[in-house]
C-alpha cells in the first residue's frame, strides 16, 4: 500500500529553526522529521512513498538524491574520474520514493488531488502529514479500515496537554502531578489516514485552495463515509519551537516512543 505524505508546509511558527527549511526537513536528532515519519512506516512494512512537495521542495529532493552520501562514509578517487566507494551506512534504506511537485502555495486537499496519478489503480492508500510522529500500529489501523468499507479512516488522538495536571485529595493535598499529561477531552485528527480512492471524488481539480480538513472531510462525514480509529498511544506534531525542543529531548534521551528501529 502506498503512503502519501503532505510535505508543503512552511513552518512559520518555528522561527530560528525553519527559516531556510521546509517544515518536514526540521531535524529530530541527525535526521529530518520527515525521515522519522517514513522510517516509522517502513519499519511496519510500508516502503512505497509519494511526497507531496511545495515550499522549498528542492531541500527535500536534495536530501533524497544525496541520501547515501549523507549517511555513509565514502572515498572519492579523483585518479579514477571521481569514482566513489561507500563504506557502510547506519540507516541504509530500501524505500521507493516518488517526489511530486504539487504547488508551492497549494493547500492540503489540492495537494492530495494532484498525486492521484501516482496512486494508480490502487483501491486504498495511506496519507499523513509531514510534521507529526506517533506510535500508531499500522496493521491494526489498516485492518480497521478494511473492516468498515468507508472511504476514509482518520486517526483520532488526544493532544498532549500544555499545562501540568494535578490530582488532589479533598483537603487540597496533591497526590499526583503530571507535567505534560495527555489531554482527557475530545479527540482531534492526528493524520495517519487510510483512504479509499473514492476520496478523490471529494476533491476539486485544478484549484490551489482546497483544504482537505474543511469541506471535503465535512462532506465525507455527512455522507457516512468517514470512520475514526482511536489511538491512545504517543502522538506529537511539530508546530512550535516548544514541540521541536520536546521531540529532540525525547530522541536524545533514547525515550522517543515513535522509534521502533
Amino acid at each position: 500500500m502506498k503512503t502519501a505524505i503532505l510535505c508543503g508546509g512552511k513552518g512559520t511558527r518555528i522561527r530560528g529553526v525553519s527559516d531556510d527549511l521546509p517544515k518536514p526537513m526540521i531535524p529530530i536528532g541527525p535526521y529530518p522529521i520527515l525521515w522519522h515519519i517514513m522510517q516509522g512506516y517502513a519499519t511496519q512494512g510500508h516502503k512505497d512513498f509519494i511526497l507531496c512537495l511545495g515550499y522549498k521542495s528542492g531541500a527535500i529532493k536534495d536530501f533524497f538524491l544525496n541520501y547515501r552520501s549523507r549517511v555513509a562514509d565514502f572515498t572519492i578517487d579523483f585518479a579514477r574520474d571521481r569514482e566513489i566507494a561507500f563504506h557502510g551506512a547506519e540507516h541504509a534504506i530500501d524505500w521507493r520514493v516518488t517526489l511530486a511537485e504539487t504547488g508551492e502555495d497549494a493547500l492540503t486537499g489540492s495537494r492530495v488531488k494532484r498525486i492521484q496519478q501516482y496512486i494508480g489503480d490502487d483501491e486504498t492508500f495511506m496519507l499523513t502529514y509531514g510534521d507529526g510522529v506517533a506510535d500508531v500500529d499500522l496493521k491494526d489501523l489498516t485492518d480497521f479500515h478494511a473492516s468498515h468499507g468507508k472511504a476514509m479512516t482518520v486517526c483520532g488522538v488526544r493532544p498532549p496537554g500544555r499545562f501540568g495536571e494535578m490530582e488532589h485529595a479533598p483537603d487540597g493535598a496533591v497526590v499526583e502531578f503530571n507535567e505534560k499529561p495527555q489531554a482527557t477531552g475530545g479527540r482531534i485528527s492526528g493524520g495517519f489516514f487510510v483512504c479509499n480512492r473514492r476520496v478523490f471524488d471529494y476533491l476539486a481539480g485544478n484549484r490551489d485552495d482546497v483544504v482537505l480538513e474543511t469541506e471535503p472531510m465535512r462532506r465525507l462525514a455527512a455522507d457516512g463515509e468517514m470512520m475514526m480509529y482511536r489511538h491512545d498511544g504517543f502522538w506529537q506534531c511539530m508546530d512550535t519551537y516548544r514541540d521541536f525542543h520536546l521531540l529532540n529531548e525525547l530522541y536524545a534521551a533514547g525515550e522517543a516512543p515513535w522509534v521502533r528501529w
